[in-house]
């Protein structure tokens, strides 16, 4: 069967912004069994741990050089009180969530067995902070209690809890989802409350907090703005007080109404298409929200973080509706891999992303079963691309025919490429979002040449494949398929697959 065909020309001597390698942060809230069941299994668990940490997890996200983890929510953040989750379990106090699943739940997961899974993942914490239903002083002590030195009440309760010395916690969330579950504000009001809380979010000793201002939801340009130019004040005629480093903005991948979002795993060519196409707006928001930024603050030293993406799906057939389980499918790979492409694109501005969620939960990259582990498609898309983190862009521009494909009012491309290079190893990431057809590529390498290259492959059968603990159809593999070309290297991408190259730059 013909399909698309086409050139994607790298410049391997053009240096474009460094990809962050916290652009491929995780999220993990206090939601159906993320936490409980996901990353934490109790000291009294058969299955083996390190201090009630789940260890299989563990060393499959270490296995993802995962660089940050968000925590703990998400909604859940802002009906969390931290104390209650500190000093011995079997004192802490009950809660219930009431935004997912109204469950009760035993605080036995707080801020102290957080920070030890960051540590045995060799990831940097961010914790979202409680805006809607806690307090500032509430906020401001436990940036106290994590992170300053010497003597205060806060650094005495927390010897008493078991831990002398302060964690580093850069990543600082000033509430989540505030014109939501975050307390329905307004922007305005939002806008003086963020500041309020920066004012009294601390830099205690050497670190240095990086805040991150509660974004918008989509497309709503307007609530940028006003953080902007009420929270920034870089139009201010006095010397501007940058109250916080960072704002935030959720999008998610639905094909339906929030009361329809059709199926993870019974899904048609149709719902494909529609969901690749609500896959690809990402890049309108991203640009959207950054050239709000630009108009106030053009040095670009405000970073935008996407803390919340992914697909969302009806949870599967059986669960609890507010456990948000969902199959993960190639469908869910083929998002991932167009959002990175997209997310390195605007790397000068993007500071932060976080997949929703880690274990479990919406577009996971892991599933527990017992004391099973299943690898999702999503996480080979992660283990495929790590080689972008902290890497430099090279700007990849793509002459396609056949690529383009009608879904509703908008136009698909369906092929998607970036390219990076770090330590000379330049790393190509290249997706066919055609369903039926491959895609002829010719890797035009300009200003220099890729040698030795190698190449894998994540594709599947059937759109709808998706692993269990029983069998894992969809999983990264080698791809024999590039051949040398006059102009660089050539390859057929499968219909429905991501293909990365690596290769040395000469």
């Amino acid at each position: 069967m013909s399909g698309s065909s086409g050139t994607a020309i790298i410049n391997l001597d053009i240096e474009g912004p460094v990809i962050s390698r916290h652009l491929y942060g995780h999220f993990a809230e206090h939601l159906g069994r993320c936490v409980y069941g996901g990353l934490w299994v109790g000291e009294d668990s058969p299955i083996p741990h390190e201090g009630g940490i789940r260890l299989d997890v563990v060393e499959a996200l270490r296995a993802l050089d995962i660089p940050n983890l968000r925590w703990p929510g998400g909604c859940f953040a802002d009906e969390y009180h931290w104390k209650d989750g500190t000093g011995p379990r079997e004192l802490r106090p009950r809660m219930v969530n009431t935004h997912w699943g109204n469950v009760e739940e035993n605080n036995h997961f707080g801020t102290h067995e957080f920070l030890a899974l960051c540590e045995l993942l060799g990831a940097e914490p961010y914790i979202s902070g409680n805006v809607g239903s806690g307090t500032v002083q509430e906020m401001s002590e436990w940036v106290e209690y994590l992170t300053r030195d010497g003597d205060s009440p806060m650094v005495r309760l927390r010897g008493e809890n078991g831990r002398d010395e302060p964690w580093r916690v850069r990543f600082w969330g000033l509430g989540n989802e505030t014109w939501g579950c975050g307390g329905n504000m307004r922007a305005e009001y939002y806008a003086d409350l963020a500041r309020q809380y920066a004012t009294y979010c601390r830099d205690h000793g050497d670190n240095r907090l990086y805040r991150i201002a509660a974004g918008a939801a989509d497309d709503n340009y307007a609530w940028t703005e006003t953080l902007m130019r009420q929270i920034s004040c870089f139009g201010c005629e006095a010397t501007p007080k940058n109250f916080f480093q960072a704002l935030s903005v959720h999008y998610y991948t639905l094909t339906g109404p929030w009361d329809a979002k059709g199926s993870a795993t019974e899904f048609d060519t149709g719902d494909y298409y529609r969901t690749m196409a609500a896959a690809a707006r990402m890049d309108r928001i991203i640009q959207g929200h950054s050239t709000v930024m630009d108009a106030y603050d053009p040095g670009r030293r405000v970073g935008l973080v996407v803390d919340e993406w992914g697909t969302w799906f009806d949870v599967e057939p059986g669960t609890n509706p507010g456990f948000l389980y969902q199959q993960n499918t190639l469908r869910d790979a083929l998002v991932a891999s167009v959002h990175f492409d997209i997310f390195h694109r605007h790397a000068e501005r993007l500071a932060m992303a976080n997949l929703a969620q880690t274990v479990n939960v919406l577009q996971a990259v892991l599933l527990t079963d017992g004391d099973r582990l299943v690898r999702t498609p999503t996480y080979h898309v992660f283990e495929m691309n790590k080689g972008h983190q902290d890497a430099t862009s090279l700007p990849v521009h793509l002459a396609l025919s056949g690529a383009q494909r009608q879904v509703g009012d908008a136009e698909l491309t369906t092929i998607s490429a970036s390219a990076s290079v770090r330590d000379e190893q330049v790393l190509v990431s290249l997706t066919n979002l055609d369903a039926e057809r491959p895609a002829e590529i010719t890797l035009d390498a300009r200003g220099g040449a890729l040698l030795d290259p190698t190449a894998r492959i994540l594709t599947a059968d059937r759109l709808q494949d998706h692993n269990t603990a029983d069998a894992s159809p969809v999983t990264a593999r080698p791809f024999d398929g590039v051949r040398t070309h006059e102009r660089g290297l050539a390859l057929t991408l499968p219909p429905h697959s991501f293909v990365t190259v690596r290769g040395r730059r000469a």
